[in-house]
């Protein structure tokens, strides 16, 4: 070993040791491209960043050529440092710099040509956009070769969802096969902490578009197959009209309606699209229908179980949860007694919210939804508070009945019905109880 790969590996072990990766690119190759060189060059693969690297060697300056973190001139040696892959998503082969813009400059004085696997060289970058075209042409589009490109970073794939959802954009065709191809390999590298990083940059109205690109490209079937396969799971749409439609697209649906109201509520509208999740373990076909029962109840816990291998903090689990569990609560048409019931569940707007957003996918009369809102503003009212407008004797004298313990049985069926909004003046009370007595 020539004296200047020493010194290089030396470098490379004092970077090391300060706790930063770092080796000679392409040792072979270079030593190939110093043999009969006027100059001694070396290209060095490094972690550090350049404040850290001038810390261990102060004699050096910052890169001006393309990539270079950091160049370091010592006796007739010029040591450049370029950026090492850190990406945790990228292919096994890319996380090795093999080439740099300087070796490929030195390989085209010497040799005369381009070896074709070396055209193009990768240098790792950390910027947001890192690996796109420029969004502002209106389509997102990977830079260079679109399959060598994601190779090099498989967290791309969902980014280029990501801004297609948030920006509205269509995804260029090349950028899109190539994200279809290599599903399985983002699923495989793409640590699932990382892929929902991304996903929690989803605005919550884009979050139905982001959700759909996720099963179009069979991403999704790999993240969450129990949402996957409900595109093959069918329940009624409108009861009136008995359209059917599958489960999935009522929940990208409902999810687009959701928004409306609570426009920032990322974790609202996850629980979205959770809700029906239980549907595909609760599926019933029985008198030429489906049932579902106690699917609340138990997408409740699959949607538990989703979100702990997606690695989602507790207590985010166990809000979203909550909502998946109670749902439904509030589509049916609530009694006084439930409506209180459902007042003291934590997070009832967001399930007012996630009620009224299903209402809207499935095109249906709001005539339940109508109803439990009004007797909601009666449940701020405690029942302790509210009197009847006929007490005992008035009971007695618009009946004729005598004292007994059915007057107080007339005056609780009272009560119940002015809550309940039955009764709203003295004259409909008196009709009430004469009718009652009958």
């Amino acid at each position: 070993m020539t004296q200047p790969f020493k010194d290089a590996i030396g470098i490379c072990k004092t970077i090391m040791r300060n706790g930063f990766d770092a080796y000679v690119v392409n040792a072979q190759l270079q030593r190939e491209l110093l043999e009969g060189a006027d100059e001694t060059e070396l290209d060095i693969a490094c972690e550090a960043p350049f404040d850290e690297i001038q810390r261990m060697f102060p004699n050096v300056t910052a890169g001006s050529e393309r990539g270079v973190v950091a160049l370091l001139k010592e006796a007739d040696i010029t040591y450049r440092f370029y950026p090492t892959d850190v990406e945790d998503a990228s292919h096994p082969e890319e996380s090795i710099a093999r080439i740099t813009p300087h070796l490929l400059k030195r390989m085209e004085e010497k040799f005369g040509s381009i070896p074709t696997q070396y055209a193009c060289p990768y240098v790792p970058g950390s910027e947001m956009y890192e690996g796109f075209e420029d969004i502002a042409s209106g389509v997102v589009k990977f830079a260079g070769i679109p399959d060598d490109t994601l190779r090099r970073n498989y967290l791309l794939g969902i980014r280029a969802l990501r801004f297609a959802a948030n920006y509205d954009l269509p995804i260029d065709n090349n950028t899109w096969i190539a994200i279809v191809k290599a599903t399985s390999r983002i699923l495989d590298y793409v640590p699932s902490h990382s892929i929902m990083e991304e996903w929690r940059k989803v605005e919550a109205e884009n979050m139905w578009r982001f959700v759909e690109l996720l099963f179009d490209s069979m991403i999704l079937h790999g993240l969450m197959p129990e949402l996957a396969a409900l595109s093959r799971c069918t329940h009624i749409k409108n009861e009136d009209t008995g359209e059917e439609q599958s489960v999935f697209e009522h929940t990208i649906e409902t999810m687009r309606h959701y928004p409306e109201e609570l426009p920032y509520d990322w974790f609202g509208t996850f629980a979205v699209l959770c809700s029906n999740i239980g549907k595909l373990y609760t599926a019933e076909y029985s008198d030429e229908t489906w049932t579902f029962n106690q699917f609340c109840r138990v997408g409740a816990k699959v949607t538990r179980k989703i979100m702990n291998r997606l690695s989602f903090l507790p207590q985010d689990i166990d809000l979203v949860c909550h909502l998946v569990k109670h749902h439904q609560f509030f589509h049916s048409m609530l009694t006084d007694k439930g409506i209180r019931r459902f007042r003291s569940l934590d997070e009832y707007p967001r399930l007012i919210e996630m009620a009224r957003a299903d209402v809207k996918a499935r095109g249906i009369a709001f005539t339940a939804f109508n109803h439990n809102m009004k007797w909601l503003e009666r449940a701020d009212t405690p029942e302790q508070m509210i009197e009847p407008f006929l007490n005992g004797n008035e009971i007695m004298e618009a009946t004729n009945l005598k004292p007994g313990p059915h007057v107080g049985i007339l005056r609780d069926e009272l009560l119940k019905a002015q809550i309940e909004g039955k009764v709203t003046t003295v004259e409909e009370a008196i009709a009430f109880v004469r009718e009652y007595k009958m």
